[in-house]
This record gives structure tokens, C-alpha cells and sequence, in this order.
């Protein structure tokens, strides 16, 4: 194995994510319909936070018990079973208006001039954009800061990480199991706020009992940003522009390694405290810039109509 490989995976595992994020997202709206979506989205991140906890101490085993390769094999296997299970559901067929085929690249630019028009999906974008650029860029930061501010080792930098995991999970658990939602913007912005402060906050934090509820609080925040995103924009968009949307905020997750390669390039100029602590105050100012200037935002949800068959 050389190092180009892991290149190579890494766009190929980056193109194929790009795809299934809209598509699976759009397929919970067709299945579910607007009624119960935001606790569709809610459960389908509730699987992801228990991945992103059960997942690094399964591959630890598979790596020690079949090796890093053993650990491939078993990944490609639960894909394949994935794929299985998508390719058995029953989804309900609808009559939609006939449209021409058009190539991805004008399908995209269709997808940005809509967007331009919905205000919301345009403050769900760019708040999209800022919070992956400044705010889970931390994560690369967290063990070496709780290694040379906290002085704790591997064990409890695991803990650390899950214990952000467990209250996102805690935080999607609530909005799963919430009724009549109506005000989904709120929830976005004030878990974007939410996470932003706690990243402000570990960034002043010196003792590892305080640090450790800091993360919890910043992945409760997560929850109600990473349910909400999609959600809002599935509930108001129209039904033949949906997929376009999705894409569209698909484009601007990807700003996230951008951020990675800003916050890395800050802690070794300056420091990795430092480095979180900026990127924490320039998302607040950011978030409350955005919500000032499209405060509709913060206004009741109303779904679109399916504009659609049975």
C-alpha cells in the first residue's frame, strides 16, 4: 500500500458520499412525506452519532483480531449489506411531470438560481457552509490540545471524543421523539450557536472534568444543526427541485477539509488553542450576521405540497 492509495480512496469515498448524502435524504421524504420527516432525519442521525461512537473501538478490534485490511473487508461488507437493504425497500412510485434529460453540470446551476429564491435554503446554505469550515474542523484539534492543555492520554482523549458523540446522540434522541415541530430554523440556529459556544468554551477549559461536559453540550448542539439542515430544506423546497438543493448543500459541506487545512495551518503558526478559540468566535459573529440578515430563518416552517401523485 502507498500513500497515492489513500488518496484514491479518499475521492472515490468523497464522490460516492456526495451522491448517497441527497439521494438517501430524498428517498426518507418519498418513503415518510413532510409529516414525519424532521423524525425520520432525527432517527438517521441517531445512527450515525452511534457509529461515530461504536465505530473507532470496532475497528481498534478488527485491526487487532484481522488487521487493517481484515477491517476493509468487514466495512465493504456492511456496504454491501446496506446497498441490500435499500435495494428491498418498496418505494412508493409517483407520477411526476415529464422533464428532459439534462447533464449534472445544468442540473446544478438549475439547483443554485432556485436556491437564490428560497431565502431559507439560502440561510441553510450558508450556515451550512461557515459551520463546517469553523466548527468540525475542531476535531483534528481536540487530541492534541487535551493531550498538551489537558495532560490526559489515548484513553481519555477516546472518552473526550465519545462524550461529544453521546450528546448528539442524546440531542437527535429528543428531536426523534419530539411532536409537531414547527419552528425548525430555531433549532438550527440554536444549535449551531449551541456548539459554537461550546467550542468556545474548551478552547478556555483547562481540567478535563469541565472539558469533558463542554463536549457533550457541543454535540448536543451538533444534533439540532445536523437534523435540521436537511429537514428544512427537504420541507420547503419544491418537489422537482429537492435533489438540486440537497446538492447544492452537499457543495457546501464540502468546505469542511478546507477547514481542516485553515484551523492546521493557525495551530502551527500560532497555537491549537488559539486556533479553536478563533474559529469558535468567528462562527458566532458569522451565525449572528446570517440570521440578521434573513431572519426569516427563524419563522415557522410551512412545507411545501408534494405537488405530486400517489
Amino acid at each position: 500500500v502507498q500513500v497515492w492509495h489513500g488518496y484514491v480512496t479518499a475521492v472515490v469515498t468523497g464522490i460516492a458520499w456526495a451522491l448517497s448524502f441527497p439521494s438517501r435524504r430524498a428517498l426518507v421524504h418519498d418513503l415518510l412525506g413532510s409529516s414525519e420527516l424532521t423524525n425520520a432525519i432525527a432517527l438517521d442521525t441517531i445512527g450515525l452519532n452511534v457509529s461515530r461512537m461504536l465505530g473507532p473501538a470496532l475497528a481498534g478490534v478488527l485491526i487487532d483480531v484481522a488487521g487493517v485490511s481484515g477491517g476493509f473487508v468487514v466495512m465493504t461488507i456492511g456496504n454491501v449489506l446496506g446497498l441490500l437493504l435499500v435495494y428491498l425497500l418498496e418505494v412508493p412510485r409517483r407520477q411526476r411531470e415529464m422533464q428532459d434529460r439534462q447533464s449534472i453540470l445544468k442540473n446544478l446551476i438549475e439547483g443554485f438560481a432556485y436556491v437564490r429564491t428560497e431565502p431559507i435554503i439560502m440561510a441553510i446554505i450558508w450556515i451550512t457552509l461557515f459551520i463546517n469550515l469553523l466548527l468540525f474542523s475542531y476535531s483534528t484539534m481536540v487530541p492534541i490540545i487535551a493531550r498538551d492543555i489537558l495532560h490526559v492520554g489515548p484513553a481519555l482523549i477516546g472518552a473526550l471524543l465519545a462524550g461529544e458523540g453521546l450528546g448528539a446522540l442524546v440531542g437527535s434522541m429528543y428531536i426523534a421523539s419530539a411532536i409537531n415541530l414547527r419552528y425548525h430554523g430555531r433549532i438550527y440556529v440554536g444549535g449551531s450557536l449551541l456548539a459554537l459556544i461550546g467550542l468556545l468554551a474548551f478552547s478556555l477549559s483547562s481540567w478535563y472534568i469541565v472539558s469533558f461536559p463542554i463536549m457533550m453540550t457541543l454535540g448536543l448542539g451538533t444534533s439540532g444543526f445536523a437534523t435540521m439542515q436537511s429537514a428544512i430544506v427537504m420541507l420547503v423546497a419544491k418537489a422537482d427541485m429537492r435533489g438540486r438543493a440537497l446538492g447544492v448543500v452537499s457543495l457546501a459541506i464540502g468546505g469542511g477539509p478546507l477547514g481542516s487545512l485553515l484551523v492546521g495551518a493557525v495551530a502551527e503558526s500560532i497555537s491549537p488553542v488559539f486556533a479553536v478559540r478563533i474559529n469558535a468566535l468567528m462562527g458566532i459573529i458569522i451565525l449572528a450576521l446570517i440570521t440578521l440578515c434573513i431572519p426569516s430563518i427563524m419563522d415557522r416552517i410551512r412545507p411545501q405540497p408534494l405537488g405530486i401523485h400517489q
